[in-house]
């Protein structure tokens, strides 16, 4: 009995070990199809994290490059600066330095690298659209209490230009929130050099449409106000185009006060908020001494003429104007009734800007009896700081006409002669544009009409001082409004 047992036991311990072995070998012997199957996923799978590898060498070869390029830019553009600045123009001129792309720089980065050469750059934009790209990003946001607007300048053939630039940058608060912004006509290099000496302070854009303009026989003498406007259209669009939400235009023969830009900031959010309101201007037209209070520097008014000579548009009216712009004569066309619509535009008792250019495309016209004799106002005022709801037209024109309108009714004559009893505001009446020009041209006021409105009126009011009194030119109470033939 016992020897059957144990054959029995030795039987199921061979049959174990037998299993067991046979189990062993399924799992380390993979029959030859899978193992060939596998070692095809495994190569595929090689090549595969090779190339992503590849790519991102290949990438990270770009971007190395793309610094190399914007870093030599950006040493040219400095060496360019320099080079034709006028205090080194007497230099030698360097060596030219290639830009990338030109001459093979590239093809010894890449090789150095390792990686193949890369096209050309590609950016077909226009030059001006390229310049001007990097505010986009650096000064562009959607904060109603910090409005970035360019100072956009509009510059020819004076390098007195110089002058205009160095005020705008001694009473500039922040170069981010008013970047300046020169747009210059007429190709001339001896300006163009002088605008480039400020260097990081400014930005140059230059006109690319230097061709000859057009013109109807009977107005070949007014050419140049045909180019002006075309200049006008050309950069306005421009800045615009990058997003920004107004803009302060200034010509190259303004001087700007010390408060130029508070007055902007000021005035800005009443410009936004009033749509019976088009611009912001810093100029009066009868802005000379004598003619006004000289002690009221914080005084604004309201006018339905357009005044210029340094002032701010918002987007939504470069939108309104773009697609009409003129041929000629903007700030004639700007005035007329079909573009105001009525709206008037903001303007101080002492101008924030006065004008030292006597040669231009005018002649001169105004400059020896008027224009040289605007006073620029010299103190600072804290229009950020100030009410300035006042200037509403649902406030302002309540109490302005009842300001003009109780005052005491004096002559021309009388006042000429020193007869006024009263110190306080008198007014004096006129009916006929006759009446009218004999009386400006009597105290020394700007005389002419702009489709068929006075230079600072209001409601066809014209508000002057006069041997230190505050006296109003000013037609009916019942005026119906402007007469076009007045012009």
């Amino acid at each position: 009995m016992r020897p059957r047992k144990t054959l029995l036991l030795a039987g199921v311990l061979v049959l174990w070990v037998l299993m067991t072995y046979i189990a062993f070998m399924r799992t380390v012997r993979v029959p030859e199809p899978r193992r060939a199957s596998r070692m095809m996923e495994n190569v595929q799978s090689f090549e595969e994290n090779l190339k992503t590898f590849s790519d991102n060498r290949q990438n990270l070869y770009r971007d190395i490059i793309g610094i190399l390029r914007r870093q030599e830019q950006k040493e040219l553009s400095v060496l360019q600066s320099v080079a034709i600045a006028p205090e080194t123009s007497s230099q030698p001129p360097q060596e030219s330095i290639p830009r990338a792309g030109d001459t093979g720089e590239d093809t010894g980065i890449n090789e150095l690298l390792g990686a193949p050469a890369l096209p050309p750059d590609t950016d077909t934009r226009p030059e001006a659209e390229r310049v001007l790209s990097k505010f986009q990003q650096r000064y562009l946001n959607n904060d109603p209490a910090f409005p970035v607007t360019p100072v956009l300048v509009f510059a020819c053939n004076r390098i007195s230009v110089n002058k205009c630039l160095d005020d705008l940058i001694r009473y500039r608060p922040s170069p981010d929130q008013f970047p300046i912004i020169v747009s210059q006509d007429c190709d001339d290099e001896a300006t163009r050099n002088t605008i480039l000496a400020y260097k990081d302070e400014v930005t140059l854009i230059q006109q690319p449409d230097q061709s000859d303009i057009p013109v109807p026989p009977k107005e070949k003498k007014y050419k140049g106000y045909y180019k002006i406007s075309r200049h006008y259209g050309w950069a306005l669009r421009t800045v615009f185009g990058q997003g920004f939400d107004s803009v302060i235009i200034v010509e190259d023969d303004l001087s700007v006060a010390p408060d130029f830009y508070e007055y902007f900031l000021g005035t800005y959010p009443v410009l936004k908020r009033d749509q019976s309101l088009w611009c912001v201007s810093a100029w009066n037209d009868n802005g000379k001494e004598g003619l006004i209070d000289s002690t009221a520097h914080d005084l604004l008014y309201r006018s339905d003429f357009f005044p210029g000579l340094g002032w701010m548009l918002t987007k939504d009216l470069w939108d309104e104007l773009a697609p009409k712009w003129p041929k000629a004569f903007w700030d004639d066309w700007i005035r007329q009734p079909e573009q105001r619509k009525e709206r008037a535009c903001i303007r101080p008792e002492l101008p924030r800007t006065r004008t030292f250019g006597k040669i231009g495309v005018s002649n001169g016209l105004f400059f020896d009896k008027h224009l040289k004799y605007i006073k620029l106002s010299e103190e600072f005022v804290s229009f950020t700081k100030s009410n300035l709801t006042y200037l509403s037209k649902s406030v302002y024109d309540n109490a302005f006409l009842r300001t003009i309108y109780q005052s005491t009714v004096v002559t021309l004559d009388e006042l000429k002669r020193g007869m006024v009893m009263t110190r306080e505001p008198v007014r004096i009446a006129y009916h006929t544009k006759e009446q009218y020009k004999r009386a400006t041209k009597s105290l020394g006021l700007m005389d002419d009409f702009k489709s068929g409105v006075p230079r600072t009126a209001y409601r066809g009011i014209v508000s002057f001082f006069y041997n230190g009194q505050r006296v109003y030119l000013a037609p009916n109470a019942n005026w119906k409004g402007y007469d076009l033939t007045w012009s």
